[in-house]
């Protein structure tokens, strides 16, 4: 490694539609007490410059960022990453999405020292199942800047990158998360909410509900931001107290399926819980009144 660390940019892609989040401002969603946009420009605090490609969007008052747009706006990672590197003047520069809530400063300093050594043109992440994060990386600029399109827009990121000689550093679950989807908003807000203890650990197993409800529903095809976790548990409670233990799943999965068959959205799991409840209420006050007339009987 070299003694003297050289300077480094950042470029944040903030662009896009989300589609997948439904349209969403996706780098404006609050994970914790934080945007995910200001997330990951606390990562890049040592930066010497800051560019952030997309609509201006409010941060810290204290914090200097360079706002630019990709043309045509929308044009996708490529057409963000040529107009982020107009700006771009140090020799090296962190290519980051905007969407990735648990990259640290740190993060950023072990992938400057890794292409700090002059053997290679870029650095980047590796998630637990060995794929490349190619918008979690720190690059040389010039080798950006040479391997760039005359046309971006709609280009593969992968494309652009994938032909350059890299180091690959593997990085956990947590690091690597992007939050492309619902399923993985709700995961990056669980692993917030647990304060570490839920943490995934290098092979990606989960140890708390709220990790075990997101991958659940993901398997299943779900948006874990809908359901109603509280309210399954209390059925579950309510049924296992008033029945026996066995009935409280057996009982879920009733509703679940009466729920499915009513369209599947939250007012119909309200509706098949609530019934429910209302019948484990019946059978209780029936069994009150049964219990009192053999008192009296007797």
């Amino acid at each position: 490694m070299n003694g003297r660390r050289t300077g480094w940019d950042a470029v944040v892609l903030a662009g896009g539609l989300a589609r997948r989040l439904g349209g969403v401002d996706k780098p404006a969603l609050t994970i914790g007490e934080k945007t995910l946009l200001e997330r990951v420009l606390t990562a890049v605090d040592d930066a010497q410059e800051v560019i952030v490609v997309g609509p201006r969007r409010p941060v810290a008052a204290s914090r200097h960022v360079v706002w630019t747009r990709e043309r045509p706006p929308g044009g996708g990672p490529v057409a963000a990453l040529a107009a982020g590197l107009e700006l771009v003047g140090a020799p090296l520069v962190a290519v980051l999405a905007a969407d990735l809530p648990f990259v640290t400063a740190g993060t950023l300093d072990t992938l400057v020292r890794a292409v700090d050594d002059g053997k290679v043109q870029g650095a980047l992440l590796a998630d637990p199942a060995g794929r490349r994060q190619y918008l979690t990386g720190v690059w040389r600029t010039s080798a950006l800047r040479a391997r760039l399109p005359v046309v971006t827009a709609g280009v593969p990121m992968r494309s652009v990158l994938a032909g350059l000689p890299v180091r690959v550093l593997p990085a956990d679950a947590r690091v690597t998360l992007d939050c492309d989807r619902p399923a993985d908003v709700e995961r990056a807000r669980c692993w917030v909410r647990s304060a570490g203890s839920g943490a995934p650990g290098q092979d990606g197993r989960v140890s708390s509900l709220d990790d075990w409800v997101v991958d659940a529903a993901g398997a299943l095809d779900l948006d874990p931001a809908l359901l109603d976790v509280q309210g399954v548990l209390k059925l579950a409670r309510e049924v296992a107290h008033a029945v026996e233990r066995p009935a409280a799943p057996l009982t879920a999965f009733l509703v679940g399926l009466a729920a499915g068959r009513a369209g599947g959205d939250p007012r119909a799991v309200r509706l098949a819980t609530d019934r429910v409840l209302a019948l484990v209420a019946a059978r209780a006050g029936s069994d009150a009144q049964d219990a009192q007339r053999r008192i009296q009987d007797a």
